[in-house]
């Protein structure tokens, strides 16, 4: 008995998000801390399979595979509540620009234009997070003091940290997509037909 064609693309969508989710863990685990910056700031390249989904799907898919990698890294004991929601944030901020760019001009121009946009976006937003809520929450639960005031923190530590990652993490994607490009569209081929 054959599968309805609606079900088949579900099973196929929670595979992928599930497959994605699992590699996005094991290179979040796979982090380095950068020479110039504090050595708990760290880069790793667990958004890339969230791009990768958010590309194949949606920027829902992408957004999923973050917080499944998020959870997961927390359950794990990997990883503090705050620490979890930042890392969440940011890749949000960082995935979205990338992923609508894409969809709408289905062109390499799309994604570089996205991981430029993306890098931005998340260096600022997560400048201002950081500065508003993030570190008065670690000051406030875990007792962890800023040297200085808050605003040389962020300048000096997080925006370049975040500007560093997002080049870093772009620099590393798009030879990868440009590689795996029939793949991508292969994938959304079926994932369309089978809708």
């Amino acid at each position: 008995m054959m599968k309805p064609r609606g079900q088949s693309s579900k099973l196929f969508k929670l595979i992928t998000l599930s497959l994605m989710s699992t590699i996005s863990l094991l290179l979040m685990l796979l982090d380095f801390p950068l020479p110039f910056l504090p050595a708990f700031l760290k880069v790793d390249f667990s958004d890339v399979p969230a791009l990768f989904a958010a590309l194949i799907f949606s920027p829902v898919a992408g957004i999923i595979v973050e917080a499944m990698k998020n959870g997961l890294h927390f359950m794990l004991g990997s990883g503090d509540p705050i620490g979890a929601s930042a890392n969440f944030l940011a890749g949000v901020m960082f995935i979205l620009p990338v992923s609508l760019l894409y969809h709408r001009f289905k062109s390499v121009k799309g994604v570089v234009s996205g991981l430029v946009t993306g890098t931005i976006v998340m260096t600022l937003g997560m400048s201002v997070l950081n500065y508003l809520v993030i570190l008065p929450a670690y000051t406030w639960l875990m007792g962890f003091e800023v040297a200085g005031s808050k605003m040389a923190y962020v300048t000096a530590f997080i925006m370049p940290f975040n500007a560093v990652k997002g080049i870093i993490v772009g620099m590393l994607f798009v030879p990868l997509f440009v590689k795996m490009r029939p793949w991508f569209e292969q994938k959304q081929t079926k994932s369309i037909k089978a809708a």
